[in-house]
């Protein structure tokens, strides 16, 4: 059996970057949604989070899975469940780019930081674009 370690950081927006997401509630809703699904796919979802108009994903690869179609399954389905499940009042979708990156084994606590303060990140560049209009 073989052993792979590869980690992809995934970003990815909702469609036009309309802020869908708009509160921390149906953040953490969606967020916990896409991991429960993930769990069921066989993908391994080291962390995620994100803001009202993004997400953040850090993905273990399993042997037969390709980045391609770990975004198809996540994105997928994870928007048919949030219109489902009537999360924002708009018709939602994701947009159909997304971003990748490998991530050594050496930084995963940075990324995993990095992803796990996303509502932090967000909320000061709010403070500093406010203030520099003021």
């Amino acid at each position: 059996m073989p052993f792979i370690k590869v980690y992809i950081h995934f970003v990815w927006s909702t469609k036009n970057r309309v802020p869908f997401l708009e509160t921390k509630e149906i953040r953490q809703k969606v967020w916990r949604h896409i991991k429960e699904n993930s769990i069921k796919k066989g993908i391994h979802i080291d962390f995620i989070n994100g803001y009202s108009d993004h997400c953040h994903c850090l993905v273990s690869l399993g042997t037969d899975q390709t980045i391609e179609k770990v975004m198809q399954l996540i994105k997928g389905e994870s928007s048919f469940w949030i219109n489902q499940q009537k999360l924002t009042k708009n018709k939602f979708q994701w947009q159909s780019e997304y971003f990748a990156v490998s991530v050594s084994e050496s930084i995963l606590d940075k990324v995993r930081d990095y992803v796990k303060n996303q509502e932090n990140h967000h909320r000061k560049k709010k403070r500093i674009k406010k203030n520099m209009k003021n």
